[in-house]
């Protein structure tokens, strides 16, 4: 089950965005699997990308697509359409010339995404088959639904919905994501759409995205893998009265980037509680660093050190393997009588060695908790950074291994 983690209980409308979902059969008809997004023409889009050289043909396209005003977005699961050459290209433009015919846009103008398989060829077919009854139910209402359409491994939808003021002026912002395995961020690993109702200029959108990716979908872990369908798309409809925003730092800017950054944190964070095989949240945040870049070298050894993953998996206070994983984590100069590390508000580790007040009591009453924070202190500077993960269970060697069983 998942850490501490329960489906979305609502999903407010935005208005602008309509959305559709329904089964074209690619796990079964029990379940849907593709989704349409329709957007509002006032909308202006910003998306960030996976950086996988073997990115799949929907990235490659929706790259592409994306300075073209982009109306439609049609999104799969449980075909990747990677690794799948100029035949996986041509497949995503038929899907999306399909969109074209039925909606009356150009093709340049819809967005395809893809997750599941890679390897496999796109059920073409299947799915434009089913793009007519799309476009016939979107609606304004259909968040929840496709939140559910999107998943893959999965164990719940995920989804999250704030409304906040704005001189004034209510503004509403809601997002759903995917992801429950291959996570380690080169961009923003999964797939996450997210919609708000305010009045954004392009560039400053583009900086918001950039700002909140970084800080979310930028900072989780589940296995070290990077997918090669990963995006992250931030829609703003204008349909809010407010005026348009067209400076970060203004104070309207300010606050719609605080909310995109708590919504998209709160995204990124479902999909570590949700990961593959999860019994633990992990919250991993490196101190007193020169740079962001060697705090998050520590952060990133620490989380996806498999012997790291598996004490926590096992409850086992084994706080020797996080001091081996920041002692090889690359630091240059790295002084280890200055370090300290603890584990939640424990100190286990001062000035290099072992806490002379901790005891294996005290780190195993930690260890059984399902949230647990370690804490690495470098005494070598002013930066800070935090990430989250999760332990490596039995069932996520099961859940991996039977994948396409």
């Amino acid at each position: 089950m998942p850490v501490g983690l329960s489906p979305p209980s609502r999903l407010f409308p935005v208005a602008g965005i309509r959305l559709a979902s329904t089964s074209a059969g690619i796990y079964s008809s029990e379940r849907a699997d593709v989704m349409l997004i329709a957007l509002d023409e006032s909308s202006t889009v910003s998306a960030v990308f996976t950086n996988n050289a073997f990115a799949a043909a929907p990235v490659f396209v929706a790259r592409n697509h994306l300075r073209n005003k982009p109306r439609y977005f049609l999104v799969n699961a449980g075909n990747a359409n990677a690794g799948t050459g100029e035949t996986g290209i041509n497949h995503a433009l038929e899907t999306c010339n399909k969109v074209a015919m039925t909606a009356g846009c150009r093709a340049e103008q819809v967005l395809p995404f893809s997750t599941g398989v890679i390897g496999e060829y796109l059920p073409v077919e299947k799915i434009c088959s089913v793009i007519p009854d799309l476009y016939a139910n979107l609606s304004e209402d259909n968040w929840m639904q496709c939140a559910n359409a999107i998943m893959t491994t999965d164990s719940l939808p995920k989804g999250v919905s704030r409304k906040i003021d704005v001189d004034g002026i209510t503004v509403t912002i809601t997002g759903i994501a995917k992801g429950a395995g291959m996570i380690r961020p080169d961009m923003a690993t999964m797939l996450a759409f997210v919609a708000i109702d305010a009045n954004i200029q392009q560039d400053v959108l583009d900086k918001m995205v950039k700002n909140a990716v970084n800080k979310s979908f930028n900072r989780i872990c589940i296995d070290g893998d990077t997918s090669t369908n990963d995006a992250c798309v931030v829609m703003a409809s204008a349909k809010s009265v407010m005026r348009m925003i067209t400076d970060c730092e203004s104070e309207q800017g300010q606050k719609v980037q605080n909310v995109l950054n708590e919504v998209c944190v709160s995204l990124a964070q479902s999909i570590i509680r949700d990961g593959e095989g999860a019994t633990k949240f992990i919250t991993v945040s490196v101190e007193k660093g020169r740079n962001s870049q060697e705090c998050l070298a520590v952060a990133y050894t620490i989380a996806t050190s498999p012997l790291v993953k598996t004490a926590f998996f096992a409850s086992d206070p084994n706080w020797g393997r996080i001091l081996a994983a920041v002692g090889r984590s690359g630091i240059r100069d790295l002084d280890i009588e200055h370090i300290s590390i603890y584990l939640n508000n424990k100190a286990i580790v001062t000035k290099g060695s072992r806490d002379s007040r901790y005891t294996e009591e005290q780190g195993q009453k930690i260890m059984s908790g399902t949230d647990i924070h370690v804490r690495v202190v470098l005494n070598r500077g002013a930066c800070s950074e935090k990430l989250w993960t999760s332990d490596l269970s039995v069932e996520y060697v099961r859940i991996n291994a039977e994948y396409r069983s």
